[in-house]
């Protein structure tokens, strides 16, 4: 007699932050939940990986919505109230201070509004009223809203401050860590930004990403949540506008009530039985990134004087975020140096990092035969490494050298191969549902292509949509 495929109350495709958190959170309710994770790291976009004795963090800069104990109602106390996690446990250690470059002027942004508030004061006299207009417009939005407030920030930001550098330098940080559209970000997009990096700011574990995968983790063990890894979701078979049954890469097959996936909007949509293969191709994100990750000698890193946390800059006259016709475009992108947190007395990343992450062609990457491809690498690496070291106090090429201990670089196809996005977008999809509704009943989207950012938002993503359409169903 043949045995039925194992059910469960909820299925969640993909082990990233916000997989995890619907798992834990749903797990909390006493739901049977199963994560199912193709790789054989959970972390999804904020995972790491490991070469020799180097733990290398990808796609966390920082953990971004950082607040000081006590703050009241901000989205990372929402995210430790829903998941039973305290502060502690997140052992998150603050910014010494980061900035936006352009055109010989610089914005603080250091976990401190006042003072970004100050620079454009100081640097911008003619739209500093303007400004806290903006700011004060921004705050009445409800950016965790299901029922987004669409439209351009470009235009908001036209039409708001009239000053074409200022809008180029809000517009740098926050296309940089949360736009799925060329040249552009969507309004509730970007007031989520505007809480996340200007309102509120940058901390970081110190240990970095695992910190946070071991938590998620922990707590998917205490609630009972089965967690299947090198395991990922051939097929959704769906019928009677239901998804009835997921086939497995290894051919099983799994039923559930609900499942939430983390996969990407088109990504889910293509593994659907009743749709074509190449559907929703008009939505596929096409904004990828190469990054670079340089270590040095820790004495002779402490003397080179960088003090930047993270360094979003732009070397051109105006700010363009599209996807570049070469390989990388050097002109914009964030520098990251994760040494610079207070991490405490008697703490210290056992290195020196640096960080450079900038726009990149997904199909041009891709096309390259592989000696060509791990050549550009080495050489994108160098230059990136220059671009930023420009930005940084000057270091002797020979004294700089000297120190380098190592060096690794990812790109659209690396983004591709461990995560699956289509075309490497590490936000995703142009077009987001904040309600997390497909056109299948009890099929439902969560992380990048739901449209929260950052760690914090993907976390709270996962909660949110386990919340509304697990726990309140």
């Amino acid at each position: 007699m043949m045995s039925l495929p194992a059910h469960y109350d909820a299925v969640i495709i993909g082990a990233g932050m916000s997989g995890l958190a619907a798992a834990v959170r749903l797990g909390m309710y006493g739901r049977k939940v199963l994560v199912l994770e193709r790789h054989n790291a959970a972390g999804g976009l904020n995972s790491f990986y490991a070469r020799g004795r180097r733990k290398y963090d990808v796609g966390l800069h920082a953990l971004t919505n950082w607040v000081p104990e006590g703050a009241k109602g901000a989205p990372l106390v929402k995210l430790m109230r829903q998941l039973r996690i305290r502060r502690e446990e997140l052992d998150l250690c603050p910014q010494l201070g980061s900035r936006v470059a352009m055109a010989g002027k610089n914005l603080r942004l250091d976990n401190d509004f006042d003072h970004l508030l100050a620079d454009v004061a100081e640097q911008f006299p003619g739209s500093v009223d303007r400004f806290r207009a903006l700011d004060a417009w921004i705050a009445g939005l409800d950016e965790a809203a299901l029922e987004a407030h669409g439209g351009s920030a470009r235009a908001l930001l036209d039409e708001r401050l009239g000053d074409p550098l200022l809008r180029d330098m809000l517009l740098l940080p926050t296309c940089f860590y949360g736009s799925a559209l060329e040249d552009d970000i969507e309004v509730s997009q970007f007031a989520i930004m505007w809480r996340s990096l200007f309102r509120e700011g940058f901390a970081r574990p110190f240990i970095g990403v695992r910190q946070v995968i071991r938590l998620l983790i922990d707590r998917c063990r205490e609630h009972g949540v089965e967690r299947r890894m090198k395991c990922g979701v051939r097929s959704l078979e769906v019928r009677a506008g239901r998804v009835a049954a997921m086939v497995l890469d290894d051919g099983s097959e799994v039923t559930a009530e609900a499942v939430y996936s983390s996969a990407g909007a088109v990504e889910t949509l293509r593994l659907r039985s009743d749709v074509a293969p190449l559907a929703g191709a008009a939505e596929v994100g096409r904004l990828g990134y190469a990054e670079t990750i340089a270590t040095y000698e820790p004495a002779a890193f402490a003397g080179f004087g960088w003090r930047d946390t993270i360094v979003f800059f732009c070397d051109d006259e105006r700010f363009r975020y599209r996807s570049p016709a070469e390989l990388v475009d050097p002109r914009s992108g964030v520098i990251c140096i994760p040494n610079n947190y207070r991490y405490g007395e008697g703490r210290t990343l056992d290195e020196g990092w640096l960080r450079v992450t900038a726009l990149a062609n997904h199909d041009a990457w891709c096309r390259l035969p592989e000696a060509d491809y791990l050549a550009q690498k080495q050489a994108w690496c160098a230059r990136l490494n220059r671009v930023a070291r420009a930005h940084l106090p000057a270091v002797a090429d020979a004294v700089h050298d000297a120190a380098l201990t190592s060096t690794d670089v990812f790109t659209p196809r690396t983004v591709r191969k461990f995560t699956g996005h289509l075309n490497g977008a590490i936000y995703g999809s142009t077009v987001k549902r904040r309600d997390g509704r497909t056109d299948v009943a009890n099929l439902f989207l969560i992380g990048t292509d739901q449209g929260f950012l950052g760690v914090t938002g993907a976390m709270l993503s996962g909660i949110s949509m386990a919340n509304l359409h697990g726990l309140k169903a």
